[in-house]
């Protein structure tokens, strides 16, 4: 069972968390698709983005940026469309220019002041150097897909984070964009690392403030 009083480090994937994804990237491709006079849907968009991410992802690791470029490819050509290699590169180009959620800076500076700040993100290191400016606070450690040449939810990003925090995994909560719920699926997989579905939690924007009231921004 979780207790919020043995809770030492946060841990957060960024993007969905802290930085408004779904934004981010409606903001790169409705434009793009608007030129060619396609007007889709923004959960159109996001669905397929979602599903195309997961596949490529799930496929080994390659860097970000070139996973971003096919996920706009396979966007574009389920829309009729078929993009050109600068557009292709819009999407991972726009990551600089994704902007927290409004609560996302206070409510960094309001954890910080109890807890160790990680990120545990599938990104690479230098498209997150431009995201991490706009975060405006220290993090303790920062782990990507890039260090590790993992995306989640493989084990490589939970078992770097175990190995560079140096505490039981009962003091880490795992911070995603996926309902706060005991991840199994993961933790099934981890088997020596001392992670289990009883201490492996994550939290969402929306319950977040429910776990942790006291540091409600």
């Amino acid at each position: 069972m979780l207790n919020l009083e043995e809770i030492t480090h946060l841990t957060f994937d960024c993007y969905g968390t802290l930085i408004d994804w779904e934004s981010g990237i409606l903001g790169a491709m409705q434009p793009l698709f608007r030129s060619y006079r396609v007007e889709a849907p923004p959960e159109k968009i996001l669905r397929l983005y979602v599903r195309h991410e997961a596949e490529l992802e799930s496929k080994g690791w390659h860097l970000y940026r070139h996973v971003l470029r096919e996920v706009s490819a396979r966007i574009g050509a389920e829309l009729g469309v078929k993009l050109s290699e600068t557009e292709n590169n819009l999407l991972p180009d726009s990551i600089k220019s994704w902007l927290p959620f409004s609560d996302t800076i206070p409510s960094l500076r309001r954890f910080g002041k109890r807890f160790e700040l990680v990120i545990v993100s599938n990104i690479d290191d230098d498209l997150f150097a431009e995201t991490r400016k706009r975060l405006e606070v220290d993090f303790a450690q920062i782990i990507t897909a890039e260090q590790v040449t993992s995306y989640k939810p493989g084990e490589a990003h939970f078992r770097e984070a175990l190995r560079r925090l140096n505490v039981p995994p009962t003091q880490i909560l795992f911070g995603t964009d996926f309902p706060a719920e005991p991840i199994g699926s993961t933790a099934d997989e981890l088997p020596g690392s001392g992670l289990s579905a009883e201490t492996l939690y994550a939290i969402d924007r929306g319950n977040a403030e429910r776990l942790f009231p006291r540091f409600k921004a």
